[in-house]
């Protein structure tokens, strides 16, 4: 069998469910952020729909889906594979996040409501407990929630749907990379974020979550570059 089967995340999700293609589109791309799929490995439609017990149509618009986003490549004679993720794509990741993860730090400065702003408290606290204890995963996968939460808290629905698609890129590039990270200053960034938005200053809160891009992409290059199976499979 060409594609494998993860004991943790293997479920039959069944064709009655009313979000079939939403499910098994979630399904295979958290496989892929996860590293379930690692890149290189060859996927096949008939093997997926059988594990998953649905219908061969929900898993090829998943997979055509995943295609569109850069998860998956089509190669002559191998069919879908799992992309690679190396030092280029995250160049490029992190050439769109600056600027788009600058805006939604002045506008979440400008209009997070307190309930938002709890919320985005409780998240760091979170990880900050979780960096403390050496469960630097689980540390990693906070900050990445981290990110998100202020984009939401943008009030710009237009910026939140942009940045969706690059949050899943950015989660694959956090896992990638979250054994040799350090969650400690990563925390300490984001704090100092979180206190500009708090404080509504939209300046401050701007710089500091660009700042924060351009050392974050700094570190990652370093990690993905020790990486050998992290860029686009031959």
């Amino acid at each position: 069998m060409t594609t494998p089967r993860p004991a943790a995340r293997s479920t039959a999700i069944g064709d009655t469910h009313p979000s079939l293609r939403e499910r098994v589109y979630v399904e295979l791309r958290e496989r892929i952020i996860e590293g379930d799929y690692p890149a290189g490995l060859r996927l096949v439609e008939r093997e997926i729909a059988d594990e998953l017990r649905v219908s061969r149509v929900p898993v090829r618009e998943a997979m055509q889906r995943l295609e569109s986003e850069g998860f998956l490549s089509v190669q002559p004679r191998r069919g879908s594979v799992v992309a690679g993720f190396g030092p280029r794509d995250a160049e490029h990741l992190f050439d769109v996040r600056e600027n788009l993860e600058g805006l939604a730090a002045r506008l979440a400065a400008r209009h997070a409501p307190p309930a938002g702003l709890r919320d985005l408290e409780r998240l760091l606290a979170r990880a900050r407990r979780a960096a403390e204890s050496g469960r630097l995963r689980e540390a990693v996968s906070l900050n990445a929630d981290f990110h998100r939460h202020v984009v939401e808290l943008s009030g710009n629905p237009l910026l939140v749907d942009l940045m969706a698609p690059l949050d899943s890129r950015l989660r694959r590039l956090f896992r990638l990379t979250s054994a040799q990270a350090d969650g400690e200053p990563m925390c300490g960034a984001h704090e100092r974020l979180y206190e500009a938005v708090r404080d509504r200053d939209e300046d401050g809160a701007e710089a500091l979550a660009r700042a924060h891009v351009a050392d974050t992409r700094a570190s990652a290059q370093r990690l993905l570059a020790a990486l050998p199976d992290a860029g686009d499979p031959a």
